[in-house]
């Protein structure tokens, strides 16, 4: 209770500055006369009883007492202050005393209040009570049943928990008694999350807490055991896939390869403008096509099984996807996919290995099939697997397996010294690379290192076809071939295209060549598709050009050095050389059929190929044969020309038939043609001929101009005339064989000699001299000829014992006009 009497509250002076300048304000007001000493003092303690009401610290003026040593002056000032205070304080007690004396007033005037108060609520009290007791009981019986009440629904309900606790817990043995692991799972879960907390018995809380981690771990451990023996079935699974894979993609490949040659045939025909055959190219179905086995996902099922059963080849993913699931169910997904992956990175690796004790050659298939297998399976577990392994790792799979491959092919190549054998690797990657391929896989690397090979091989190539094809040329009787069946037609001619007419003969038939021609005409065959081979489908789509460089490189050095070789070795005589001309000629036309036939295996249309016509590449082994034939011929010849020395050079009278040798060289030459006409081709045999008669032409004027003839007369010369008009005789006959141009070509082969019987038969010799008439008459001749065999005409007069008859006239005439000219050679020359 507050008193309603106002209280005296004391203002202090809030601050020394305020204090200091009412002080100064008090002393100015006094006057200015007083002294500085007590004017000094009175301020000092106005200060000190400012700071006593303000609750300052008075550290300062003890320490300014002690200082100055007058410490009773403060003491003094202190006692003083206590005494102005003493009046204050006793009226402040006297105010709070009236108070305190009010308030014990009113509280007396309560106190029978109070005991009324009381009285009531006592009564009050009792009342309640006797009122309440009933109640009360009530109240406590109703509380005890339905505590009593509550009690047995707690334990219905735990029964009922109970109930549904056991029957998932038979459920989850069912499951793990038929290996149902995933609902064991889902079962284990549902109780730890739906029961294990609402257990009330601990007996079977604990044992479900003790057997929910060992059923999980008893899971995890025969799942991760069904995933071990899927890993080691995988392995034998892969490379029997791969080898499924790349056996459709070379199926794939060999029906396109007929496909191919039917085109080239429909393409021969028209080229051939046989009309009435009429090709149509005919696709086939086929299911097992590996066109589908990676172009989508619906193809690649035949392959591989889709999660949930077997494929072709038994394959089952079902193992691996459950272990998986199982593992998320767990909450090990990460910890099985790095397991996975590190499982399966080891598997590579270990497919990488090469065995030493087996040659390559004989473990390229396996090898190449285990790695095409693994990434084919590693496709489809990236497509189906939701999310077990990452399109990055099979990345980093795939480039780890090519940089190994691009080694061993490396290292192998680099051994090999066959070129079937790199040939046969070669396909085999090619295939690898279009399987692979179709599942998205990068192969340029591999294709990159069948390309960095390519001289290589080709250059064992031409090794290999050098030792054939002198094998070959060696073993050639030089024979012509016989024939007695038209596949055996068909195998050595018409297959190489060498025929001269479209007709096939009558059988037993004779061909103009020998067995050397198909033999090398096979090989090179051969070689033309093994470098195609090579070249196709190692990523480089134009290769007609290489194909043709190696095909030059074969026929240019290979099979014309071996031809050259035979003909400067092996062949004897004049049969065996005509032979071989002959095969050169049929071998000009194999030559066309080669370019053709590599230009139709790389892809060039033939109208291309026939408008950039090839040089013949065997010119020099041709030219040797032709040569060859062309010495035995002249060699025989020779023999012949050497009964020219039974000829009388001074002779009365000129020989009407000719010269005995003349008549034998020309029965020889009829029976040569008789006989060459039916194995060299005519252009062949018009080349040999125009040789021979050349030499004869060359023979004669080399025996006139020679030292065994010391002088002629006229006689001789009519005869040598006579001589030279039966071989042009022999020429022209042999219009039924040529054309008139080849035939005035065989008789221009004799111009030489024909023209220096002209000049010695001429009675204006000197019209040698003109320009005009010697480049019209004499065109053939040699000045230095001329004179030699000029020299040597003599006059029969000029005889020991010539005749001295008058007919000798005109030979003079003759002998003027000679001697005239060689006068007159001699001195311009």
């Amino acid at each position: 209770m507050q008193s309603t009497k106002s209280r005296r509250k004391i203002t202090p002076i809030t601050n020394t500055t305020a204090a200091i300048n009412n002080n100064k304000a008090i002393i100015n007001s006094n006057g200015a006369g007083a002294a500085a000493a007590a004017d000094s003092e009175k301020l000092d303690e106005l200060l000190l009883f400012s700071a006593i009401c303000n609750g300052e610290d008075l550290a300062s003026f003890v320490r300014k007492a002690f200082i100055s040593g007058k410490p009773e002056t403060l003491l003094s000032r202190l006692r003083s202050f206590t005494k102005s205070k003493e009046s204050e304080i006793e009226e402040v007690c006297k105010i709070h005393y009236q108070d305190f004396i009010t308030a014990v007033d009113e509280l007396k005037s309560l106190l029978s209040d109070v005991d009324k108060l009381k009285s009531s609520l006592s009564a009050s009290n009792n009342q309640l009570h006797s009122v309440a007791s009933p109640l009360l009981d009530s109240l406590d019986s109703f509380i005890e049943s339905k505590n009593v009440s509550k009690n047995v629904s707690l334990a219905i309900e735990s029964v009922q928990i109970c109930i549904k606790l056991l029957e998932n817990c038979g459920r989850t043995n069912s499951h793990l008694l038929s290996n149902n692991y995933y609902m064991v799972l889902k079962c284990v879960d549902n109780i730890e999350r739906d029961y294990l907390g609402k257990i009330d018995s601990s007996t079977i809380k604990c044992m479900l807490e003790r057997q929910i981690p060992l059923i999980r771990g008893y899971i995890e451990k025969r799942v991760n055991k069904e995933f071990g023996d899927w890993l080691v079935e995988i392995r034998i699974v892969s490379r029997n896939l791969g080898q499924l894979a790349i056996g459709q993609a070379s199926s794939a490949r060999q029906r396109e390869e007929e496909l191919r040659i039917k085109q080239r045939q429909a393409e021969e025909q028209s080229r051939l403008s046989l009309r009435d055959c009429v090709y149509a190219l005919e696709e086939e179905d086929d299911d097992e096509d590996v066109g589908n086995v990676g172009g989508d996902s619906s193809g690649s099922d035949k392959l591989v099984s889709n999660g949930g059963g077997g494929g072709v080849l038994g394959f089952d993913l079902t193992p691996l996807y459950r272990a998986y699931h199982i593992h998320q169910t767990l909450g090990l997904e990460e910890r099985f996919k790095h397991y996975y992956f590190e499982n399966r990175k080891l598997q590579l690796t270990s497919d990488f290995q090469v065995s030493s004790m087996t040659p390559f050659l004989e473990s390229h298939q396996t090898f190449f099939a285990q790695i095409a297998g693994f990434f084919i399976v590693e496709d489809r577990v990236l497509r189906t697997g939701g999310g077990l392994i990452s399109k990055y790792e099979v990345e980093n799979l795939w480039e780890t397996a090519v940089i190994k491959m691009c080694s061993v092919l490396e290292d192998q190549f680099s051994r090999m010294q066959t070129a079937n054998h790199l040939l046969l690797i070669k396909d085999y990657v090619s295939l690898l690379g279009v399987t692979l391929r179709r599942y998205g896989y990068l192969v340029d690397p591999l294709l990159d290192v069948l390309s960095k090979h390519r001289d290589k091989y080709h250059e064992l190539l031409l090794s290999d076809c050098r030792k054939l094809i002198a094998e070959a040329v060696s073993a050639d009787g030089f024979e012509q071939m016989l024939m007695k069946k038209e596949y055996e037609y068909s195998m050595n001619v018409f297959s190489f295209q060498i025929q001269t007419s479209d007709i096939t003969p009558a059988f037993p038939y004779i061909a103009p060549f020998s067995s050397m021609v198909p033999d090398c005409c096979r090989l090179v065959r051969s070689f033309i598709e093994d470098s195609v081979s090579f070249m196709s489908y190692g990523g480089q789509l134009d290769f007609h050009d290489v194909v043709k460089k190696y095909l030059d490189r074969l026929l240019g050095e290979v099979l014309d050095e071996a031809l050259l070789n035979i003909v400067k070795s092996n062949v004897h005589g004049v049969s065996q050389a005509m032979q071989v001309a002959a095969n050169m000629v049929v071998l000009e036309r194999a030559c066309d059929f080669f370019f053709r036939h590599a230009a139709q295996l790389s892809g060039i249309p033939l109208r291309i190929t026939e408008i950039k016509k090839s040089k013949f590449p065997l010119t020099s082994s041709r030219d040797a044969a032709e040569s060859m034939l062309s010495g035995l011929l002249k060699t025989k010849v020779n023999g012949f020309m050497a009964l020219t020395e039974n000829i009388n050079w001074m002779a009365d009278e000129a020989p009407p038939n000719g010269n005995e040798y003349v008549n034998e060289v020309i029965i020889y030459l009829e029976t040569l043609v008789s006989t060459a006409q039916q194995i060299l081709p005519v252009q062949v045999l018009q080349r040999v001929l125009q040789e021979v008669l050349s030499h004869i032409s060359e023979k004669i004027l080399g025996i006139l101009a020679g030292d065994l003839v010391k002088r002629f007369s006229i006689n001789a010369v009519m005869g040598i005339d006579v001589d030279i008009q039966l071989l042009e005789s022999f020429a022209e006959n042999q219009s039924n064989l040529f054309t008139d141009v080849e035939s005035n070509q065989l008789k221009s082969a004799l111009v030489e000699s024909r023209q220096m019987i002209n000049l010695l038969l001429s009675n204006q010799a000197e019209n040698f001299l003109n320009p005009v008439i010697r480049e019209r008459s004499y065109k053939a001749l040699d000045y230095r000829k001329v004179v030699t065999i000029a020299e040597k005409l003599k006059d029969p007069s000029d005889r020991y014992f010539g005749s001295f008859a008058g007919r000798g006239a005109k030979v003079n005439t003759k002998k003027k006009s000679l001697d005239a000219l060689i006068k007159r050679l001699k001195e311009a020359h």
